[in-house]
């Protein structure tokens, strides 16, 4: 994912997710947290943007804002995560609706959504390892 060797991209993906697992968790963690990784063509760090705090149980991130971001950046693809409070790692059905709408716009714009990763304290779900993108 990250490019190098098997190992080292296998460190730098479980560097990268123990990064986001510390931004959406942190306090106030009773608040759903979103947070985007903007990478480029080499799949390359090119910055990171919070997506905002919800409620509980929502998070509205604002598709414009993020993908101006993105466009701003010139990045090739977007990690984007967000906590589940609730301690439920699984997606909402408005998760997978809002996931499907960003890759769909995402991709005709050229940019690829790498992943939507969820976190609560004890997990991580992939939405691309669960097959939803």
């Amino acid at each position: 994912m990250f490019g190098g060797g098997a190992q080292a991209s296998e460190q730098r993906a479980g560097a990268m997710i123990a990064y986001l697992r510390d931004i959406v968790l942190a306090p106030p963690t009773r608040f759903e947290r979103g947070h985007a990784i903007f990478l480029n063509r080499e799949s390359g760090f090119l910055g990171e943007a919070a997506c905002g705090i919800g409620t509980m149980t929502t998070l509205a991130i604002r598709m414009r804002t993020l993908l101006g971001e993105a466009l701003r950046r010139d990045a090739a693809g977007i990690i984007l995560a967000h906590s589940h409070p609730s301690g439920h790692c699984r997606p909402s059905d408005c998760d997978i609706a809002a996931t499907r709408r960003l890759h769909e716009i995402a991709q005709a714009l050229e940019i690829r959504l790498v992943d939507h990763l969820i976190f609560t304290d004890d997990a991580v779900y992939s939405m691309r390892a669960g097959g939803l993108l």
